[in-house]
């Protein structure tokens, strides 16, 4: 078990899928620079695509979504990411490379099949594609043969299934009623597609979850052989996020019980013979995801802990995040906006953040302290941080290495808690976050 510290854990902390996060983005960015930054890019390129859209809407999810009840507006949605994708084929050098096109939201598999294949060729006739590693968001309440069959068809090799909990009563708790049978069904239609890793998005601290419900949830996923686990604390933000009203507070379990479902379910599934990656990922041994954290080569983006080594991603779709060493610029989140700004022939980036060098250094920091457990730090950064870091290493969670700071094997709950004593933008510690564990 990992030492208990409550005092450690009481201040909220971003999960730092960037540095800096979306809380410090303004209007200071725009398509102009985003346009910039792409025509610039001769690297290694990593593709997001963004379907904000799902059959129905879960109480919990913090997700940019709505439902797929109007075809017209998934087809509108679906030429505007076409005529997106045009447009970013005029602006990308040819020396570019794609390496890599994820598909999330929402739901991808809430629009048609027809209109992914539709995409995946609108993609592969104006972008410099390079054998991209292609995976796709699913939800398992609209997996579907035809879909399967999409997903073959274009070499869909990596999915990702929000999967929460196989608890009935818990499922109703949080909105989302989906059978075992039915995650079942899906995890063997992407099986018989040749998708070859298969990712659960589990969750703690679900309203009236206990320790055997997490356990029986954990054993039926490695039992159904998901060769990656996302294991996600819960984070319950009704003020920004008016849906998450429909949970019960009062069922949630305490932070201590929190803890010890995020420490009880790292231990169950190493035992289960899965290797742990980061603080809330699992994968089995010879996962890409696996080798690259055994390998130190482990990396962190708006889908979390991942292999993608690409300096450059460029999100599509509305409030798609587009991220560069210098510059984040966030697309127009309201749909109908996204769409009028691409009928007027240019890109939709309507804020970020200019990256400084310090910027870029600190968020090396950060990602090597959650992606490896050490990271090299100048004397100036160390100093300024010493007081705060101080009180994790009186409790033996970190150590100093010469210029190096490692964090021990019990620090892994803390981790983002140590990574944020380099972030100079925590003054409001209070604002937009959810709790450490």
């Amino acid at each position: 078990m990992w030492p208990y510290h409550p005092e450690l854990l009481s201040t909220p902390v971003p999960r730092y899928t960037s540095f800096p996060t979306a809380a410090e983005f303004d209007d200071s960015v725009d398509s102009t620079d985003l346009e910039a930054a792409i025509a610039a890019t001769e690297s290694d390129v990593s593709l997001y695509i963004h379907i904000p859209f799902c059959e129905s809407i879960c109480w919990y999810c913090g997700c940019n979504t709505s439902r797929n009840n109007r075809a017209d507006r998934l087809a509108s949605y679906v030429d505007a990411i076409d005529r997106e994708i045009a447009l970013l084929g005029r602006l990308l050098p040819a020396t570019a490379r794609i390496r890599r096109i994820a598909f999330g939201g929402g739901s991808p598999n809430a629009i048609a099949a027809t209109d992914f294949v539709r995409l995946m060729l609108s993609l592969s006739h104006s972008l410099p594609l390079s054998d991209p590693v292609i995976s796709v968001e699913l939800d398992p309440r609209s997996m579907d043969a035809t879909w399967a069959s999409a997903l073959a068809g274009v070499g869909v090799r990596q999915a990702s299934l929000g999967v929460q909990t196989f608890h009935p009563e818990l499922q109703k708790a949080i909105g989302r009623t989906q059978p075992t049978q039915m995650i079942e069904s899906c995890t063997d239609l992407l099986r018989s597609a040749g998708v070859n890793s298969i990712n659960f998005d589990l969750m703690y601290g679900l309203p009236g979850q206990t320790l055997g419900i997490l356990e029986d949830t954990l054993d039926r996923a490695s039992r159904l052989g998901a060769n990656r686990i996302a294991l996600f604390g819960y984070a319950h933000v009704p003020d920004l996020i008016p849906r998450q009203r429909r949970i019960d507070a009062d069922a949630l379990p305490d932070q201590k019980a929190r803890f010890d479902m995020a420490a009880i379910g790292h231990a169950f599934l190493l035992e289960a013979g899965y290797s742990p990656v980061g603080f809330d990922h699992f994968a089995l041994p010879g996962d890409p995801l696996a080798c690259a954290a055994l390998n130190g080569r482990l990396h962190r983006n708006f889908q979390g802990f991942t292999d993608d080594e690409a300096p450059v991603l460029i999100g599509l779709g509305a409030s798609a995040i587009s991220s560069f060493p210098h510059l984040l610029a966030q697309n127009e989140k309201n749909s109908g906006r996204y769409q009028m700004m691409l009928s007027h022939g240019r890109l939709t980036a309507a804020r970020g953040i200019h990256r400084s060098v310090d910027d870029q250094t600190r968020g090396r920091i950060i990602s090597e302290l959650l992606c490896t457990g050490r990271a090299t730090i100048s004397p100036m950064l160390l100093r300024q941080a010493g007081p705060r870091l101080a009180q994790f290493a009186r409790h033996g969670l970190v150590e100093r290495q010469e210029s190096e700071i490692v964090l021990s094997n019990g620090a892994l709950p803390y981790a983002r808690t140590i990574a944020a004593l380099f972030d100079p933008y925590r003054t409001d510690w209070s604002r937009r976050f959810s709790t450490a564990v």
